[in-house]
């Protein structure tokens, strides 16, 4: 579900809200109870929660520097010699 972030243009009372995408815009202000409460136009956000790829590919963050590394060190082409013309 994605998260939207709502702010008052009356009062300046900002907060995040999850809601459903079918779902209708928020109006009334949860702090001061005026219909300015309007969705921000902001970066994207979500949640990742479980075990799935994320977690064993990304969390760590050390396995991406691992592979980086150890292609860097690989020859630039695999051709074996210079006449080949690619060089």
């Amino acid at each position: 579900m994605p998260i939207y972030e709502y702010r008052c243009d009356a009062c300046g009372f900002q907060k995040e809200h999850m809601q459903k995408m079918s779902d209708a815009p928020l109006s009334t202000c949860p702090s001061c109870g005026k219909e300015t409460y309007t969705k921000l136009l902001s970066a994207a956000g979500f949640q990742l929660k479980g075990s799935g790829w994320y977690a064993t590919d990304f969390k760590g963050g050390s396995s991406a520097k691992a592979s980086s590394s150890s292609e860097s060190s690989a020859p630039a082409h695999s051709c074996g010699g210079g006449g080949c013309g690619c060089h």
